[in-house]
C-alpha cells in the first residue's frame, strides 16, 4: 500500500538546474532512508544520493553539483541538481526504506522513475 511518486524531471540545457521531488504515501510508520538512483540506457542503476534523518551520502559522479534534502513531515525527498551536464541524462528513480504499519522491518520501495534529459 506504499507508493512513491516522483516529479520534476524534464528537458534542460547544459548548465541548467532541476529539482526532483519524491513523495511517499500509504501505511507508513517510519522511513529509515530515502534516496535517488539513476540509470542511463545500457548501464546499471547507480547511486545518486541518500539521506537519513541526519546523514547524507552522495555517489561519486555528483561532484558537489547535487544536493539531497528531506521533509519528514511530508515524507518527501528532494534532489536539487545544478550545473547539469549531458552525462547526467538518465531516468532518476526514488527509493525509500519504509517501515509499514504492522511490521518491525523496513521494505525497500521504488518509484517508477522520472526522465531527466540534458541537452548540449
Amino acid at each position: 500500500q506504499v507508493q512513491l511518486v516522483e516529479s520534476g524531471g524534464g528537458l534542460v540545457q547544459a548548465g541548467g538546474s532541476l529539482r526532483l521531488s519524491c513523495a511517499a504515501s500509504g501505511s507508513i510508520v517510519s522511513i529509515n532512508a530515502m534516496g535517488w538512483y539513476r540509470q542511463a540506457p545500457g548501464k546499471q542503476r547507480n547511486l545518486v544520493a541518500t539521506i537519513t534523518q541526519g546523514r547524507t551520502n552522495y555517489g561519486p559522479a555528483m561532484q558537489g553539483r547535487f544536493t539531497i534534502a528531506r521533509d519528514n513531515a511530508k515524507n518527501t525527498v528532494y534532489l536539487q541538481m545544478n550545473n547539469l551536464k549531458p552525462e547526467d541524462t538518465a531516468v532518476y528513480y526514488c527509493n525509500a526504506n519504509i517501515v509499514e504499519s504492522g511490521s518491525y522491518l523496513s521494505t525497500s520501495y521504488w518509484g517508477q522513475g522520472t526522465q531527466v534529459t540534458v541537452s548540449s
